[in-house]
């Protein structure tokens, strides 16, 4: 064989690194089975979450509201005494409630009105004149106002025969302790879905790793540092992450906007009536669509870093 150098031909120069070819192959096929089980998987699990969320800020927010009014509300509760004019006792007692300072509104029930609040538990159609109803006077106290409640107790107390107040302080304090519970079950909620996403994502890692081991194998053989090939995992698994991060999360809002859409339908009705006591309204605002879009970038990341982590500790096992 002849030298190159005895027949005056130049020698082809050593190609560097940017010259050699590139293998655009991914080492992930793409469009795969598993693949689109996990983005469905995905999907399912950012629909949950997004639900989850947007109902513990509709309950939260619902909450705070009752709690707000509430605190801005004292109930003089007046009972029928013996030899007493109940009617006198309630103007009475108005005109003392009206003398305080910090007190905005005072507004006493009538007597078909106390009778009406008693519909739900007794019925309607029934005569209340035999029974000891008491009347009852809502005062509404002015905003940051601070009267003193307890000397208007005191003061009920010796001129107003059968009266008490209620500051509704039991309610407010049931009303924080159903709040906390509920965020703390959506927090449970939460990191249940999300636990289940990474179990799903290493599953569907180590199928995506037998599916192409030999690929693998060569790869590491030929000196294919680890960040190298879990790299191509993680780009392959972020993006099916938003995929179903996307889906999901949209899904999840689609349900909210129609939600608060068919709302309006039945208003009025006692089921709507409910259902709006306990939810307001279904629109999550601004800080619910914010907190959908986080999540589904947390969940896409949570899968990216899912799988990288559990390529690295395959091809641990591999060396």
């Amino acid at each position: 064989m002849s030298n190159p150098r005895d027949t005056g031909e130049l020698a082809a120069p050593p190609r560097t690194a940017d010259e050699l070819p590139r293998i655009r192959t991914p080492i992930v096929p793409r469009n795969s089975i598993s693949g689109r089980a996990l983005v469905a998987v995905v999907a399912i699990m950012t629909f949950l979450a997004s639900l989850t969320t947007g109902a513990v800020m509709l309950v939260r927010a619902s909450a705070s509201e009752w709690q707000s009014e509430v605190a801005r509300e004292v109930t003089i509760q007046v009972k029928p005494v013996a030899g007493r004019d109940l009617e006198v006792e309630v103007r009475k007692a108005a005109d003392i409630a009206r003398g305080v300072p910090g007190i905005a509104e005072v507004r006493p029930y009538s007597k078909e009105e106390s009778g009406r609040l008693l519909e739900p538990w007794l019925g309607t159609g029934l005569v209340l004149d035999s029974l000891p109803v008491p009347r009852l006077i809502v005062l509404k106290l002015a905003p940051g106002a601070a009267p003193d409640l307890a000397g208007l107790r005191k003061t009920l107390g010796e001129q107003v025969a059968g009266a008490s107040i209620d500051d509704h302080r039991s309610w407010i304090d049931q009303m924080r302790a159903m709040s906390r519970a509920i965020v703390i079950g959506g927090i449970g909620i939460l990191l249940l879905v999300f636990a289940a996403t990474v179990l799903s994502v290493m599953f569907a890692t180590r199928g995506a790793m037998a599916a192409t081991r030999p690929i693998v194998e060569v790869l590491h053989f030929i000196g294919a540092p680890d960040k190298f090939i879990a790299g191509h995992f993680q780009r392959h698994f972020l993006v099916l992450g938003l995929k179903g991060g996307v889906i999901g999360g949209a899904a999840a809002l689609l349900f909210f906007a129609a939600a608060d859409f068919a709302s309006g339908w039945f208003v009025g009705g006692a089921g709507a009536s409910q259902v709006a006591a306990l939810f307001g309204s279904f629109s999550i605002g601004l800080a619910g669509y914010v907190a959908v879009a986080l999540q589904v970038i947390l969940i896409a990341f949570l899968t990216a870093g899912t799988s990288r982590q559990t390529v690295n500790q395959t091809l641990q096992i591999i060396e």
